[in-house]
């Protein structure tokens, strides 16, 4: 693949993000790095996390949105004893610190139970959620009444070890994308009785990519270019292991596709509102479209959402 091949077809980048840089400034110095012009992430990770971002570049920033909604795992400690303005390390502390000693395994294990499966969560003051334009934390630090809007999200796993002598709570989590884990050490602790904080956190999945295929942002800064565009830290958006069914092209649907015209389909398996692969004649990905069973449901209709390929 030529240079400008690869600057009009994109890359998932795998960047493991230190901590102290906001996801932006990442994105930033890996555009630096690439000279794509196009970048960017699937989901915010606060200043003093770490851990994987998903970066889409070039052609792939189409996907951005889709890689967002996925599910996330993270690991991290909880820090109980101390309840703070942002609900993590890095904000205020809210009223005296208090004795976690007493709280054990049964206690922790009792008050988690809350956190599991579907429930309403409300974003933090300190957050980047907006209301007509406005980021809640602009408001909060105005001292503005900052509203409450609860959405629903899933926590599909949370496994909370034991604290130490200083409160230290180690947890893994599994959850949709939207959900702030902060907040969850937060009501956690108040579960508790004791007050607590998010203290670490580090990203370790998002959808099927994990942190382990991931190189730092030194490292990609310092690899040679042909390098920085190398699996697994590199993924060419024809080569996305999308876990949909496959759909192979002729040129005239691959062309009515392109432009964002439905085509028709015989004998998918995908059922209605499905996600499928759109592959054109030379497998290239061309799309990502939904399904809509038609008649019988022998013929599908196939409406293109993300076109990936001009």
């Amino acid at each position: 693949m030529t240079g400008s091949d690869s600057l009009r077809r994109g890359f998932l980048f795998l960047i493991d993000k230190p901590p102290g840089l906001t996801s932006h400034d990442v994105v930033e110095r890996v555009r630096k790095a690439t000279s794509f012009a196009r970048i960017g992430h699937s989901g915010t990770l606060d200043p003093m996390a770490t851990g994987l971002l998903l970066l889409c570049a070039g052609g792939a920033a189409r996907l951005q949105s889709f890689f967002t909604r996925m599910d996330k795992s993270y690991e991290g400690v909880i820090r109980l004893g101390r309840s703070t303005t942002t609900y993590d390390r890095e904000g205020e502390t809210v009223g005296p610190e208090r004795d976690a000693s007493g709280v054990g395994p049964a206690e922790i294990e009792s008050a988690a139970a809350a956190f599991r499966g579907e429930f309403l969560q409300s974003p933090p003051a300190y957050s980047a959620k907006k209301l007509k334009g406005r980021k809640f934390y602009e408001m909060a630090r105005l001292g503005e009444t900052v509203p409450i809007l609860p959405k629903k999200v899933r926590v599909s796993q949370l496994t909370l070890g034991q604290p130490d002598g200083e409160g230290r709570l180690p947890f893994s989590i599994s959850c949709s994308s939207g959900t702030y884990v902060r907040a969850i050490a937060s009501e956690l602790g108040e579960k508790l009785g004791c007050g607590a904080h998010l203290d670490a956190l580090r990203r370790t999945r998002i959808g099927h990519f994990g942190a382990a295929d991931a190189v730092s942002l030194e490292q990609f800064e310092a690899m040679p270019a042909a390098e920085r565009l190398q699996p697994p830290h590199a993924v060419p958006l024809a080569r996305i292991p999308f876990p949909f069914e496959r759909l192979q092209l002729a040129s005239l649907e691959a062309w009515k596709v392109r432009k964002g015209q439905a085509i028709p389909a015989r004998g998918l398996s995908s059922k209605d509102g499905d996600w499928i692969t759109l592959l054109g004649p030379a497998e290239e990905i061309v799309a990502l479209g939904q399904v809509t069973p038609m008649g019988t449901g022998k013929i599908s209709l196939i409406r293109p959402k993300i076109v990936l390929a001009d």
